[in-house]
């Protein structure tokens, strides 16, 4: 019996992209793996109910700045005037 030259072809090409592709996901992994041998997860929790509060327990204020006042500095720097409130260093 005759094989179709096609036919063998495609199923080479067929078995070598499932062997490359076998090969490139283990690669991937224990690249992977090796990586992130030394991270570990924190002993605490990230979000509790003292994460929101200061460490003297109360709540920081939330200061919102004058869009205004800070285009103004903006231009006054790209100017080079000099700005009351950020002196030059």
């Amino acid at each position: 019996m005759k094989v179709n030259p096609a036919v063998a072809l495609t199923l080479i090409l067929l078995s070598l992209m499932l062997g490359a592709g076998i090969t490139s996901a283990m690669w991937g992994y224990r690249l992977g793996r090796e990586s992130l041998k030394g991270v570990t997860q924190p002993n605490t929790r990230p979000i509790s109910a003292e994460g929101t509060q200061g460490p003297t327990g109360r709540r920081e204020e939330l200061v919102f700045f004058n869009e205004d006042d800070i285009l103004a500095n903006v231009k006054a720097q790209v100017q080079g005037i000099p700005s009351d409130e950020n002196p030059p260093q």
